[in-house]
């Protein structure tokens, strides 16, 4: 009889191919390389997401403390943008700091059920204020997420 050839051997079903090990070994060097490149993704400070139901002008978000360590843009986004009348055409946003004193505006951003965007701001507490909707008088909204 003579001795079976190492290709028709049974290979153990616990040990990985060759070829499974080598792809391993790619996958950790280019982690690594990656790693060591100082490669990271560029993650927003924080952000939230909520809803806005029968607001008028004058109704403030939620306030949010922006400890700005990083160089992420303020925004709201709008999704999903309705009135009492469904003729919403935009709304009119105003963002503040909270500040001892009358708290400081930021700008005026007229928003088409879209993102509206006021810079990197510096560290602080801000929350947004509905100056105004066009069309309707009341708004809501199905998503509003503000990233800072």
């Amino acid at each position: 009889m003579h001795a079976k050839n190492r290709a028709d051997r049974p290979r153990p079903a616990d040990r990985p191919r060759r070829t499974d090990r080598a792809l391993v070994r790619g996958v950790l060097v280019a982690t690594a390389l990656l790693g060591f490149s100082g490669a990271a993704p560029a993650l927003a400070e924080g952000s939230w997401t909520s809803y806005i139901s029968n607001w008028g002008p004058g109704s403030e978000s939620r306030r949010w403390e922006d400890a700005d360590r990083d160089d992420v843009v303020t925004s709201v986004t709008f999704q999903g943008c309705a009135t009492a009348t469904d003729d919403f055409k935009d709304s009119g946003l105003q963002l503040y700091k909270d500040v001892f004193g009358p708290d400081k505006a930021y700008g005026h951003r007229t928003n088409h059920c879209d993102t509206s965007s006021w810079g990197d701001q510096s560290a602080g507490n801000y929350y947004f204020v509905l100056e105004g909707v066009r069309n309707g008088g009341r708004l809501w909204v199905d998503t509003v997420t503000t990233r800072y």
